[in-house]
């Protein structure tokens, strides 16, 4: 050690969908090593998606003990890293023995849609006999899903993770004996990741943070608690719930690895972690994060709107213990980037991810062609889980460049069609929207995005922005370098390298033609399913 350097880094720890990252970042938001890796993905029938969460951490450990390895390739101590932060992909399910600290199934995976009969059991419920706010009871008479919308910001969706988990208890032999001899322990990536960190079985702490809490149709949006009358609703014992924490404190230490006695200084959902990370903390700002699916955030302030054109109220981060929380609202995409590695993966149009820019740019337009990815259902602003994936349009003339470029335009569609709901519920017209991720680095596809949207684009030249927000979150946790999670004003330094800017181009009367053929095919979409509003 006594030939390397000792700075002053934060690490991230980015627990994405199909990989995981961890990057070290300096005061300015450089990268100063990162390695990434990523984990299997299993689909053992139609409409289900998985993960084994052992193999997230290992491939946590690795990635971690790797980018340690070239940060001292580039001559810094692994000690100049000083604190960690996690983020993660949310509402994925994961249920682990209390006794062993091992997983007693694997993880269902946010987009799995596996339990639409028993979100239709739950609206039949509510619809009959819903939950009155003031007291707390149920009774007949009681509008149960907008007192479910009120109470979480949510409405009833396969997304969610109180959904997964009651299919969990209800299918899966080894969880239901844990459950009842209340062996089980209950969280989402972030809660399961930071109890291994900690030590596991051996010590390991029993956490949630309330971004991600938010996401189970089980925390109270204003108190940032979990409710009692809807453990009662879904059929939950309190003792296999995390403590709820907030998204900036230090939980613990590592417990082992090179990062051993390192503090955990940030625990945040990934499209939250994206929005601190895009600086967007000011009211009427957002961002959207194009990874595997797409996440529109609204920053609303310490306001929770509530929504009427099918958005969800969201918290944004709590800046720290008993700090008031920050609010948004969202728009969630089912289907973005997997939609282009379902063109490389299973259609072989292209070899690399990358590749869609060459190949959609090849063709000044779509040929007539209309692509609806709803692989799994569509999200916001639909909710509609029996919606199919759809390719309208198709002909003779139809080459594999022409659905290439429907693929970038299905993304923007989609965009737009969240913006157009925020644009109802806020009042207000977006003038720039952030974006980052992986989809976001083809020119093609933001060009794309400015064009059916009528908005600006903007991009910024560093974007891990979902890291970046729980490094910022982590250091602020420890006061490192000045950062407050409370005061914007302390990461003014942070990421101010440049961005790009994509303008739209498209005529007002051509962008209005499309946008109608697209809404077109998606109500084409909806509904293919039989009986799926049953």
């Amino acid at each position: 050690m006594s030939d390397l350097r000792l700075g002053e880094f934060v690490g991230s720890l980015d627990c994405g969908t199909t990989s995981v990252r961890f990057i070290v970042f300096d005061q300015y938001a450089n990268i100063i090593a990162q390695h990434q890796l990523e984990f299997p993905q299993y689909y053992p029938a139609p409409g289900w998606h998985e993960h084994d969460a052992d193999e997230i951490q290992q491939v946590s450990n690795e990635c971690v003990a790797e980018a340690c390895r070239k940060l001292e390739e580039a001559q810094w101590a692994k000690e100049s890293i000083r604190v960690i932060g996690v983020t993660n992909q949310r509402e994925t399910t994961v249920v682990w023995s209390r006794s062993t600290g091992r997983p007693l199934c694997r993880a269902i995976v946010w987009t799995d849609s596996r339990t639409k009969n028993i979100v239709a059991h739950f609206e039949k419920i509510l619809a009959a006999t819903g939950i009155e706010i003031e007291t707390g009871q149920f009774r007949r008479g009681v509008d149960g899903v907008e007192a479910l919308r009120e109470i979480t910001g949510l409405g009833l969706s396969t997304y969610f993770s109180a959904i997964k988990l009651r299919w969990m208890i209800d299918n899966d032999d080894d969880v239901k004996r844990a459950y009842e001899a209340d062996n089980l322990l209950f969280g989402t990536v972030e809660s399961w990741i930071a109890y291994n960190l900690t030590g596991g079985a051996s010590g390991g702490i029993h956490v949630g943070e309330v971004t991600n809490a938010s996401r189970t149709l089980l925390m109270n949006l204003r108190t940032l608690q979990w409710d009692d009358r809807l453990l009662k609703f879904f059929g939950f014992r309190p003792s296999i719930l995390p403590k709820l924490v907030s998204s900036s404190e230090v939980y613990g230490h590592v417990a082992s690895g090179p990062l051993k006695g390192v503090p955990i200084g940030a625990l945040i959902g990934d499209q939250q972690g994206a929005l601190v990370g895009n600086k967007c903390f000011g009211q009427g700002e957002a961002k959207c994060t194009y990874g595997t699916g797409a996440f529109l955030l609204f920053c609303t302030g310490d306001d929770i709107v509530k929504s009427s054109h099918g958005l969800l109220s969201t918290v944004a981060y709590q800046p720290g213990p008993g700090a008031a929380p920050v609010y948004a609202v969202e728009g969630s995409i089912g289907v973005a980037g997997a939609a282009i590695k379902w063109l490389r993966d299973s259609m072989g149009f292209i070899k690399s991810a990358e590749e869609i820019n060459t190949l959609a740019v090849s063709v000044p337009d779509t040929g007539g062609v209309y692509f609806v990815p709803a692989f799994s259902g569509l999200l916001a602003p639909y909710w509609d889980p029996g919606a199919a994936g759809l390719l309208i349009g198709l002909s003779a003339y139809t080459t594999p460049a022409h659905i290439a470029r429907a693929t970038t335009e299905a993304n923007a569609f989609q965009t737009r069609a969240i913006l157009e709901s925020m644009k109802l519920d806020s009042k207000t017209d977006l003038k720039h929207l952030k974006v980052d991720g992986g989809m976001t680095n083809g020119d093609v596809c933001m060009e794309v995005l400015a064009d059916v949207g009528g908005f600006e684009v903007v991009r910024p030249e560093m974007r891990e922005s979902t890291a970046l927000g729980s490094a910022l979150l982590a250091g602020a946790s420890i006061h490192l370098f000045g950062w407050d999670s409370s005061d914007p004003r302390t990461f003014a330094q942070v990421n101010t390298k440049g961005s790009k800017t994509f303008i739209p181009r498209l005529s007002d009367k051509e962008r209005k033609r499309r946008w109608l053929m697209w809404l077109c095919a998606v109500e084409r979409s909806k509904g293919w399913e039989k009986g799926s509003d049953e």
